[in-house]
């Protein structure tokens, strides 16, 4: 199916000098959508590190990569290289920095990797100014129902069919379970991916020999999605300093198990500032209904507030709202540093608006204040309209987003 990311990368590879660092989780659709992209030219090369005769060249150097690619010969169009994997390699920095320096106006560079191409630091060549990241998310509401490319953050609203919005909230929005829906297959899928999590690329990524506890943790933190993490509590469950929990679970977020957001205190004397909120990347692996819905909104703004940020519009956050008297609203969203709009996510939306949208939306002057309800049919209606605290269906309000 067709990926916003497709369009992204085209647009760029025509436009820019740049490096594409496309980042994101396994089985994404990081690779089928750099070779999509790739594919609108004639000349394009694929060089996957896992291939061993792929590797080969690369340890090679530079030289070896531009004579497979023919990039001495004069062509009518720029060449595309798409190096897949390739932070695998210790030294892929400064073989990006040299090939990029050499053969920049011979052609056009894409990069692709499952753990953050922004962690590896095994050595010191900077790649400043050579490269543009792009960080690739799993389907989402909007993007099933549009995938084009929007020219601004929050879009007209569109509906998506029952059984897409089920599959999407059942199977994941990882591209391949979220098109077979099938209960087996998922399952399947869920388990060899896991394996490969752990057993590859915590391996590639790290020295840590503990990889049995760290899936124990892996575990625990599907039980505790959603929820504020309390780092001491949960380092003497498993049995380890609350430092090295910490350093797990960036770990974790690095191979992108996982994501955090941080408390809004910005103008609030009360907040809280230490305890981020843990989310998973599959909110599907998430059994408390309560929870996955929350995962889910999360999962959809967290791919918003990145796309928009990666798109050039502004510099976006996500946070969410606790102070010590316990009042708390799900998520903040913000646009340069400025509170732009609060989401609580709730299973019904028949139950009254949350007192604590009002409070946050006059503390913070905050222009939008909303609450979701899953159980609200999908109407025809710009959320982003209303001023005071609405409550949307989250069918509406998601389809708004990216």
């Amino acid at each position: 199916m067709k990926r916003v990311y497709e369009i992204i990368l085209e647009e760029h590879l025509a436009h820019n000098r740049q490096m594409i660092f496309l980042s994101g989780p396994r089985q994404v659709g990081k690779t089928t959508t750099s070779l999509e992209a790739s594919s609108e030219s004639p000349l394009h090369y694929y060089f996957n590190w896992d291939n061993e005769d792929h590797r080969t060249l690369i340890i090679e150097g530079p030289l070896a990569v531009a004579r497979e690619a023919r990039l001495e010969e004069v062509r009518e169009v720029l060449p595309i290289i798409v190096f897949d994997e390739i932070h695998k390699y210790r030294n892929w920095k400064r073989f990006l920095k040299g090939f990029f320096d050499t053969y920049e106006k011979k052609c056009r560079i894409l990069v692709t990797g499952s753990a953050r191409l922004d962690v590896y630091k095994r050595d010191g060549d900077s790649l400043m100014g050579r490269y543009f990241l792009y960080r690739l998310h799993p389907l989402s509401v909007r993007e099933i129902t549009d995938p084009s490319l929007p020219n601004k953050e929050i879009r007209n609203p569109c509906e998506i069919a029952s059984a897409d919005y089920e599959a999407l909230m059942t199977y994941s929005g990882f591209p391949e379970p979220y098109l077979k829906r099938s209960k087996a297959f998922f399952n399947h899928w869920k388990r060899l991916r896991i394996e490969q999590l752990f057993r590859e690329d915590l391996r590639d990524l790290s020295r840590v020999q503990e990889i049995s506890q760290i899936q124990l943790l892996a575990e625990i933190l599907q039980e505790e999605a959603s929820h504020a993490l309390n780092h001491s509590t949960l380092a003497a469950k498993i049995k380890v300093s609350a430092p090295t929990l910490h350093r797990w679970i960036e770990l974790l977020k690095n191979l992108y198990f996982c994501f955090t957001i941080q408390p809004w205190s910005k103008n609030l004397n009360r907040s809280l500032i230490k305890e981020p909120k843990i989310y998973l990347w599959n909110w599907a692996l998430i059994e408390d209904v309560g929870a996955r819905l929350e995962n889910f909104v999360a999962s959809h703004l967290y791919k918003a507030v990145q796309f928009w940020t990666d798109q050039g519009y502004g510099d976006y956050g996500l946070y969410y709202l606790r102070d010590k008297d316990k009042r708390e609203v799900d998520f903040l969203v913000t646009k340069d540093r400025k509170p732009w709009f609060l989401v609580e996510a709730k299973a019904s939306g028949h139950n009254g608006i949350s007192r604590w949208l009002y409070y946050y939306q006059e503390k913070l002057k905050v222009p939008h204040a909303f609450q979701i309800g899953f159980d609200l049919p999908y109407v025809d209606q710009d959320c982003f309209k209303f001023n005071e605290p609405v409550i949307v269906p989250a069918k509406t309000f998601l389809s708004q987003l990216v």
